[in-house]
C-alpha cells in the first residue's frame, strides 16, 4: 500500500490509515497483528515512520506495543474516545445505536449543567452568540441555513458560555460526535432539522437568567433523543 505525501505529514497519514483500518475491524482483538516491519512493508514506508505511527496509535489506546510482545490490538474499552481522531474514525466507520446512546448519555451529564451555568453567568456577548445560533436554526427551518451546522453551533456556544474550562475543553469532542448523532436521531425522527421551538425553550431561560429552567429544558431535549434511540434498539431486536 503506497502512501502519498500530498503535502501532509507522512507519519500522520500512516497513523490515520492504520487507525481507520483498526476501527473498521480489519484486525481482530486477540488475533494476530502485524509487526512494525510487516506494516512498514505493507505501507511502503521506512521503519522509523511506522515506529512513530505505532507510538501515536498507542497513545490513542488502539494498540499496545512492548518489547518481545510485539503489537497487540487493545479492547475497544481501552480506546481513547475523547481523542478526536478515534472518535471520528469510530463514528464514521460504525456509528452503532449503542455508541450513539452512550454519547447522548454523556451529553445528559454535561449539557444541562452547562446550560444552567450559562444562565447564571453568560456575558452579554455570549448571550448574543447563543441568540444568533438560535436564529440560524430558525433560518434552517425556512431553508435559508445549514440545519446541522446551526444545531451544532447552538450546543457548542452554550458550552462556551458556561465558563467552565473543562466543559469548554470538550467542545471539539462534542462537535465531532454531534455531526453523526444529530444526523442519526433526525433520521430516526424522520425530520431533516432539529426543532427551533424545542431549542428556543432552552435558549429563553439562559437569556433570562433562569438556570433551573435551562437545565430542565435541555435535559428534556436530550432525553427525547435517548428515547428515540431506545425505541430503535427495541425495533432492531
Amino acid at each position: 500500500m503506497k502512501i502519498l505525501n500530498g503535502g501532509h505529514n507522512l507519519t500522520h497519514q500512516v497513523t490515520y490509515n492504520l487507525g481507520l483500518d483498526i476501527v473498521r475491524g480489519k484486525y481482530k482483538f486477540g488475533g494476530e497483528f502485524p509487526t512494525e516491519a510487516q506494516l512498514a512493508d505493507q505501507y511502503d514506508i521506512s521503519r522509523s515512520v511506522m515506529r512513530e505511527a505505532v507510538k501515536m496509535l498507542t497513545a490513542k489506546g488502539l494498540i499496545s506495543s512492548r518489547p518481545r510482545q510485539g503489537i497487540r490490538l487493545q479492547a475497544t474499552s481501552e480506546w481513547n474516545m475523547f481523542d478526536s481522531d478515534v472518535l471520528m474514525w469510530t463514528l464514521n466507520s460504525r456509528p452503532s445505536l449503542e455508541l450513539l446512546k452512550e454519547f447522548t448519555q454523556l451529553r445528559v451529564a454535561i449539557e444541562p449543567e452547562a446550560a444552567a451555568l450559562a444562565a447564571q453567568g453568560a456575558s452579554e456577548e455570549q448571550k448574543t452568540d447563543i441568540l444568533a445560533a438560535l436564529e440560524r436554526m430558525r433560518q434552517a427551518e425556512l431553508g435559508n441555513d445549514d440545519a446541522l451546522e446551526s444545531d451544532i453551533e447552538f450546543h457548542t456556544t452554550i458550552l462556551l458560555a458556561s465558563g467552565n474550562r473543562f466543559f469548554i475543553q470538550l467542545r471539539d469532542f462534542i462537535e465531532t460526535a454531534l455531526r453523526v448523532s444529530i444526523t442519526h436521531t433526525n433520521r430516526i425522527k424522520n425530520v431533516h432539522f432539529a426543532s427551533f421551538a424545542d431549542h428556543k425553550r432552552v435558549c429563553d431561560p439562559i437569556i433570562s437568567g433562569n438556570p433551573e429552567s435551562a437545565r430542565t429544558a435541555i435535559k428534556a431535549l436530550l432525553n427525547e433523543a435517548i428515547d428515540l434511540i431506545d425505541s430503535s434498539l427495541l425495533t432492531r431486536r
